[in-house]
């Protein structure tokens, strides 16, 4: 029986409409006027709240199996339904086993079984001494690959230096997948950290001069080079500096395969607003100052960063050392899954942006970066109907009980924002209504095939 959503902004790729989102047996059928609607057709109207395609997270670190306590794939999925996103991409560390292996990653399968709300996929990971099992990930579905140019702030996923990235760059260029790198490089930390001896870890000037844009900035030149070598496609995950935007762009104009994210507390908090001992703003690179959060959405502006994906990177609540708020021993990681969309709204709305934007930001870019782009990321015929209901107008302060993931721990609660995720369908299912959630789990593994 055909369904039809109706909604005066429908986001397409063709631009927004108003009309209905027809759809039968968890497949879009056509996005067509209501009068050209079936006079049989059961109807649901969402008036002037916008239907947007399913939300994409090609960053989120799920932990699962080995430290569900940290997050798992329940909680995980269930906070992303709330937040409106259909898809998520695991991150390869945190998780025990991490996955580097296929091994690994058949076990992260057997733990995801029947506990997923919404979509995912996962990355493969790309570490000191795994050169060998690259391409049979790569066969195994894996979406692409992860790596870190510093100590990763878990021993069992090791960061790479020069010689094992290009050790492995060959690998990677051969699977045609993206290599995703954490592009910071120890030597400018090292060396800013000795100078802060006896600085007070509860300024968080003190951790943010511990993390100079240059550790950014190096890293940043590196790839690049190596990426004009060897010809992969490069993407540099969260990226902090606006100082690395024109090394970007440049290479992007040299028609180097290089994209970019960013991500919503780089575009949303501001060095200035931390206060002492807010080690819930602590992330690694770190919240630069408001100049440079300005210049991230410029960069949003002129397409040099491509897309925004939340590193939802949750921890036990001790983990972020809420108690001392020394920023040296707390955990760097913010969690965002089910606030993200309306911080974002909340910001680009108000700097002229629209919903046409942020969609190709969270869902379609996304989409493309992991081969997923003719299954999600956007609303068409004979697409799956995977979609968002978003009350655009709708302003709200966030409590712990709107965060949906396991540990109740964000800095955007108390935070005034604007737009509200009122339901999110998968395959045509709503997996989230009006604060409910859907009994039966029915997300699926998404996987690519080199």
């Amino acid at each position: 029986m055909a369904h039809a959503y109706l909604s005066e902004r429908i986001v397409t790729p063709d631009g927004i409409v108003s009309g209905a989102l027809l759809i039968q047996d968890g497949t879009i059928v056509d996005i067509r006027s209501v009068a050209e609607l079936p006079a049989d057709v059961e109807r649901t109207d969402f008036g002037a709240m916008a239907i947007l395609p399913g939300l994409v997270d090609a960053h989120v670190h799920i932990n699962e199996p080995g430290r569900t306590e940290w997050e798992g794939f329940a909680t995980a999925t269930r906070a992303a339904a709330a937040g409106g996103f259909t898809t998520l991409i695991d991150m390869p560390l945190n998780c025990l086993p991490e996955t580097t292996t296929v091994a690994n990653l058949e076990l992260k399968r057997e733990a995801a079984v029947g506990k997923c709300l919404v979509d995912w996929a996962a990355w493969g990971g790309a570490v000191a001494d795994n050169q060998a099992h690259i391409l049979p990930l790569a066969r195994a579905g894996v979406t692409g690959f992860k790596c870190f140019l510093i100590y990763p702030g878990c021993d069992g996923f090791t960061m790479i230096d020069r010689e094992q990235l290009e050790a492995a760059l060959p690998f990677i260029a051969e699977s045609g997948l993206p290599l995703l790198v954490h592009a910071e490089l120890a030597g400018p930390i090292d060396a800013a950290t000795s100078a802060l001896a006896g600085n007070d870890w509860r300024e968080y000037a003190t951790y943010l001069a511990s993390r100079p844009d240059e550790a950014e900035l190096s890293a940043i030149r590196m790839l690049i080079d190596f990426c004009r070598t060897y010809r992969f496609r490069l993407h540099i995950v969260h990226l902090a500096t606006m100082l690395a935007l024109p090394l970007l762009a440049e290479a992007k104009a040299e028609g180097l395969p290089i994209t970019v994210e960013t991500c919503p507390h780089y575009l949303y908090f501001a060095a200035e607003g931390i206060a002492v001992g807010s080690t819930l703003h602590k992330c690694a690179p770190p919240i630069r100052s408001e100049a440079n959060r300005e210049g991230l959405w410029q960069g949003l502006r002129d397409g040099v960063i491509d897309l925004i994906a939340t590193d939802h990177s949750p921890c036990p609540p001790e983990m972020k050392g809420l108690e001392h708020g020394e920023f040296n021993k707390a955990w760097g990681g913010i969690a965002s899954l089910s606030l993200a969309l309306s911080v974002i709204w909340t910001e680009a709305s108000r700097r002229g942006f629209g919903l046409s934007d942020v969609v190709r930001w969270m869902s379609a870019r996304p989409a493309y970066l992991a081969g997923l782009q003719e299954r999600v990321g956007s609303l068409a015929a004979g697409r799956e109907a995977s979609f968002v209901v978003f009350d655009v107008e709708a302003e709200f302060v966030p409590e712990a009980g709107d965060l949906h993931f396991r540990h109740k721990v964000s800095p955007y609660v108390g935070q005034a924002l604007l737009g509200r995720v009122r339901a999110t369908y998968l395959r045509g299912e709503a997996v989230f209504r009006d604060g409910e959630f859907a009994a039966v789990c029915g997300g699926r593994e998404l996987t690519v095939k080199p």
